[in-house]
């Protein structure tokens, strides 16, 4: 191509960018993709032309405001966690309310099914588990399973399991809600029955001590994931005044948000199960405070805090709806 043909296809796109600046990651991205494109192309074809010179300056004022827009990044990230996952949990509290609610059900369906049928647990959870548990319990030490292996290797094993858990139990509201349920009701029932187990073991308070050092975080983890996974079911069943397609995209947006927003907390409580749990000679003290600042922490972030985050921004909406209903007011009545 010869030099004054790129030019003519390029230069009105170049002075664009130099006349027109944008702090929009997306677009500055976008931008520095094309010039960086254009300058290889003339440093090959064109290396001493004054056009080749000129694109080099603009690249690297572009690349500065990308560097200059990490920050702005940042405060994005921030942003996600502080504002738009707990405006995601305050927008669906039904759904969330319903995936509790069906928990816990399941959970108290576990626990009289362990009661009235003894092998109940060994169908759950297999022979294996349970034979090891007994032998545990026999040697005094019942909590002894969360001793065994690495810390390491059992932390990335575990981060791994939960996270699969509760991405199927997400993804799995795309059936309408019935694979989101399913799941929800295998792990209350596990729940339910595990914990019916050690009560008839005599040993409640000991794993209650120690199982739920880091249960308080991944429970209520699967319960949040199953919410988002009610989401997406909704998202389909109920449109209201959207089409179909544009409801479940819009719950999508939300439950993924909501999926994103719970990863950190179970790779906490995968930390806490491969680094914590295993110490079972900890003080009781100690692991009331553990187990009760993550109850506090769930209870405030998903509970308090998402109400308190969508009633500041219901106030700072308030100025401007009644500005712009004062303007309405002044503007001049046909005759």
């Amino acid at each position: 191509m010869r030099e004054a043909t790129f030019l003519r296809q390029n230069q009105a796109r170049w002075q664009q960018y130099e006349s027109q600046p944008t702090t929009n990651p997306d677009e500055l991205a976008a931008r520095f993709v094309h010039l960086t494109d254009d300058l290889a192309y003339a440093q090959t074809f064109y290396p001493t032309s004054p056009a080749t010179a000129y694109l080099n300056t603009l690249t690297g004022r572009l690349h500065q405001s990308l560097y200059k827009n990490r920050p702005e990044q940042s405060r994005r990230l921030g942003h996600f966690w502080a504002v738009e996952v707990p405006l995601v949990v305050a927008r669906h509290q039904r759904s969330l309310a319903w995936a509790m609610g069906l928990f816990l059900l399941f959970t108290a369906m576990g626990v009289l099914s362990a009661a009235y049928d003894e092998n109940f647990l060994r169908v759950v959870v297999g022979d294996g588990y349970v034979n090891q548990t007994l032998a545990n319990i026999r040697r005094g030490d019942p909590m002894a399973i969360y001793k065994s292996g690495s810390s390491s290797v059992m932390f990335v094993g575990i981060a791994a399991n939960n996270l699969l858990v509760a991405l199927k139990t997400f993804v799995m509201g795309l059936t309408l809600g019935v694979g989101t349920l399913y799941s929800l009701f295998m792990n209350g029932i596990m729940l339910g029955a595990f914990q019916y187990f050690f009560y008839q073991e005599h040993v409640l308070l000991p794993s209650v001590l120690t199982i739920w050092i880091h249960g308080t975080l991944e429970i209520p983890s699967i319960v949040l994931a199953g919410g988002a996974g009610f989401i997406l079911g909704a998202g389909v069943l109920f449109p209201g005044t959207y089409s179909r397609r544009e409801s479940l995209t819009r719950a999508a947006r939300d439950a993924v948000k909501l999926a994103m927003g719970l990863t950190p907390i179970i790779v906490v409580a995968a930390f806490l199960e491969s680094f914590v749990t295993r110490h079972t000679e900890m003080p009781v003290a100690l692991s009331l405070l553990i187990i009760g600042g993550s109850a506090a922490f769930i209870g405030w972030y998903f509970g308090l805090y998402p109400r308190l985050v969508r009633r500041r921004q219901q106030a700072a909406a308030l100025p401007a709806a009644a500005e712009e209903a004062y303007l309405a007011t002044q503007l001049p009545t046909s005759v």
